[in-house]
């Protein structure tokens, strides 16, 4: 293939043919900054903030999207391309909230950071805004409208990352909004909450429901016993916040740092990870030998769980009845922990830290009360976490490590993986082949299932029994899967299914930004993290062991049924819910 050749800034550059000016200035070492671009996911051109000059072109270009030619000249840095970025800036800032100093985005902005570097220093064009309200309707997500600047990145990644199309451009010109189908309030459409739309805002416009004050309150209580639990994910993560290389595993500094905070208990939601994996597993096997609906496909994801209730309803029987690990370690919390160590389970407070705000949603069904009371009080993002360490004045780096408490933080290698795509899966065939096979396993780490891809399949031989495995990513991808089992074209016997890139390390409450190459870190931080575990598999916890000798039984008996599972909505596309 014959490269074009073109000059950026008097730089000779040699590119593929279709690349854009955008690209081929990244070649040559000149940054062109951008506000509305998304590499392979939003090129519309829309803030035009890239606009660069063509030598003999009648009008300025935008670098994302318009391609090269062979023998193009590009200039990025004369006085008419800033004046014209200037100028578009200045234009979007007219219309835009400017609430700077109590914005949940202040100083972790692209909008402000944009202001600073095009040299904005006042508010020259004043006129008319959009007043629109913000939506407050669901228990996960916030929007904006007066913060959007329209760049579309959120009506992109949730169009083609997740294939849900929840929001989307409404009206022309200066009444443009992007809104839900017919600007109904999120709560009442396919909205998921996964919060990938957040993760890919520039400004404001679209923000996690934010839980903090309400936990403070609950710490400053003297009559409440405040217990959190940590997703696996987070661990690798919430260094990033405090200057920490992505994919860091600060596990003990967290716990140090939760403890300072004051709650009363810090505990572990890979305990329930491992649980989950003894009741799923049972189930899977059970479902196996009984001729039970297949293949069963993975529920501890609750953006995903709401994906299937509203675009297949019809296949919601295909769902294992578990819980996920967060809503297990509610309602544990306030029964076997409460009686374990004698506190009404009126006087808990059960806070959780999730890299997701889908968990938000989830703790919010109203299923979610078989405790007796409402199983997870709060879910605070890794992002809310770190603000009140921050305004705690705790430096994460600085802090020595500390342990989790017993009993519902103890917990294995495969309670951890549960953090990254494949990792259910993986944790879930290190406990099938040994509880079906009575065998150890070979080799306990299994590599097919791991990585970036957006489907991965596997099969494993259960002496003599041939399980087939699928793992999906993306809500995109778990779509191409349900069409094969709608189809009949589906073999598979287990399937994994998890709402956001990478799973969990890539969830809508992580740390921003979070893009590919930061996924990699913290996939890469999750299975350094198992390796440093002691024991590597779910069915060797000794904490879960006790449980059900002391507690539960057995996996699916009664009690475990009533605690750890669950039943499903079938949505559909509109309001009716079944």
């Amino acid at each position: 293939m014959e490269l074009v050749s073109l000059k950026i800034d008097n730089r000779l550059v040699e590119v593929h043919p279709g690349a854009t000016i955008l690209e081929a200035a990244e070649i040559a070492g000149v940054n062109i900054p951008t506000l509305c671009y998304m590499k392979d996911i939003n090129k519309v051109g829309a803030c035009r903030i890239c606009v660069v000059e063509v030598v003999g072109a009648r009008t300025l270009a935008a670098a994302c999207v318009v391609p090269v030619a062979q023998g193009m000249e590009v200039l990025t840095n004369t006085e008419k391309v800033r004046n014209a970025r200037k100028f578009n800036l200045e234009l979007l800032l007219s219309d835009h909230d400017v609430e700077c100093l109590t914005c949940i985005r202040n100083q972790n902005c692209e909008l402000q950071k944009m202001a600073e570097l095009l040299g904005v220093r006042d508010m020259r064009f004043v006129g008319k805004r959009n007043l629109s309200a913000k939506d407050m309707s669901t228990p996960a997500l916030v929007r904006d409208p007066q913060k959007c600047i329209l760049c579309r990145r959120c009506v992109s990644v949730c169009k083609q990352v997740q294939s849900v199309e929840a929001i989307v451009p409404l009206g022309r010109g200066f009444k443009t909004l992007i809104g839900t189908q017919f600007n109904e309030a999120l709560s009442y459409s396919v909205c998921v909450q996964c919060g990938q739309c957040v993760l890919v805002c520039p400004t404001g416009a679209l923000v996690e429901k934010e839980n903090t004050e309400e936990v403070w309150k609950a710490l400053a209580d003297p009559r409440k016993h405040v217990v959190v639990q940590t997703a696996p994910a987070t661990r690798v993560s919430i260094g990033q916040e405090f200057g920490l290389e992505p994919g860091t595993v600060s596990t003990g500094q967290m716990v140090a740092a939760l403890k300072l905070i004051g709650f009363d208990r810090v505990m572990d939601t890979d305990f329930t990870a491992d649980l989950t994996i003894m009741e799923e597993g049972s189930e899977l096997i059970e479902r196996l030998t009984n001729n039970g609906t297949l293949p069963m496909i993975t529920s501890c994801s609750p953006g995903w769980i709401k994906f299937i209730e509203h675009f297949y309803p019809e296949l919601t029987e295909h769902l294992s009845t578990c819980k996920s690990p967060q809503q297990m370690f509610g309602a544990l919390l306030k029964t076997y922990y409460a009686e374990k160590v004698k506190i009404d389970p009126a006087d808990i407070i059960s806070v959780s830290i999730m890299p997701c705000t889908a968990k938000k949603f989830e703790a919010d069904r109203p299923e979610m009360t078989d405790s007796g009371y409402t199983d997870v009080d709060y879910v605070l993002t890794t992002r809310e976490l770190a603000r009140m360490f921050k305004q705690a004045g705790i430096q994460l780096n600085k802090l020595p490590s500390e342990e989790y408490d017993a009993p519902l933080g103890i917990s294995t290698g495969a309670g951890v993986i549960f953090g990254a795509t494949g990792g259910v899966m993986e944790a879930a065939l290190r406990t099938a082949y040994e509880l079906v096979t009575k065998e150890e396993l070979p080799s306990i780490d299994f590599y097919n299932v791991r990585g970036m891809r957006g489907i991965k399949e596997a099969e494993v031989d259960l002496k003599g029994t041939k399980v087939k495995v699928a793992v999906a990513h993306t809500l995109a991808n778990a779509r191409k899967l349900l069409d094969k089992i709608k189809d009949g074209t589906a073999d598979y016997h287990f399937i994994e299914v998890m709402t956001c890139p990478g799973g969990c390390i890539g969830g809508g409450g992580q740390p921003i930004p979070t893009n590919l190459e930061i996924r990699e870190k913290r996939i890469k931080g999750i299975y350094t993290a198992d390796k440093m575990m002691k024991l590597r598999k779910s069915h060797e916890n000794p904490a879960v062991q006790q449980l059900y000798k002391e507690y539960l039984g057995e996996p699916l008996g009664e009690k475990s049924h009533h605690l750890l599972h669950t039943h499903y909505a079938k949505r559909g596309k509109y309001k009716k819910v079944e």
